[in-house]
């Protein structure tokens, strides 16, 4: 991986703020692929930080801008499936093509499910006298479990 020990964060890759790495091991060979940077407390504020900036200008892009950008994210996952699938076999040890068609090819799926629904999604509506709004409301900070990463996100 390119930026193993570096983090996406506000648009750039920066430098952990401290250096302790893992090394991540093939479970089909039991040996070291590679190493990878792990984060801390002031590393996870910063991109909080950073999303929540992000936030202000996205919570006002339009739906045509979303869509767009869903799609976009569909065709990248779909052209770098091999790429992923690659990856994901051997940081897991699962078979190639399982986790090309499986890990990462169903991430893909879950993208154009949510693009899908999100085209029809009604975010303003009337119930009975009632108008109802959804709008975005901040910043969500998850820790999830790592068993299918490309559908955590």
């Amino acid at each position: 991986m390119k930026h193993a020990h570096r983090f996406y964060i506000d648009g750039e890759w920066s430098e952990p703020s401290v250096s302790k790495t893992l090394e991540v091991i093939d479970p089909s060979t039991e040996q070291p692929m590679g190493t990878i940077a792990l984060g801390s407390a002031p590393d996870a504020e910063k991109a909080v930080a950073a999303a929540r900036r992000a936030f202000d200008s996205f919570s006002r892009t339009s739906k045509e801008e979303r869509v767009e950008l869903l799609t976009r994210i569909v065709t990248i996952l779909k052209r770098r499936n091999d790429e992923l699938g690659d990856i994901i076999s051997r940081e897991m040890g699962a078979p190639l093509a399982m986790a090309r068609a499986e890990q990462a090819g169903i991430g893909a799926t879950h993208f154009e499910q949510t693009l899908k629904a999100f085209e029809t999604f009604a975010f303003d509506y009337m119930q009975g006298t009632t108008c109802i709004k959804h709008e975005p409301i901040g910043v969500v900070a998850m820790i999830t479990p790592w068993n299918w990463p490309i559908n955590q996100i």
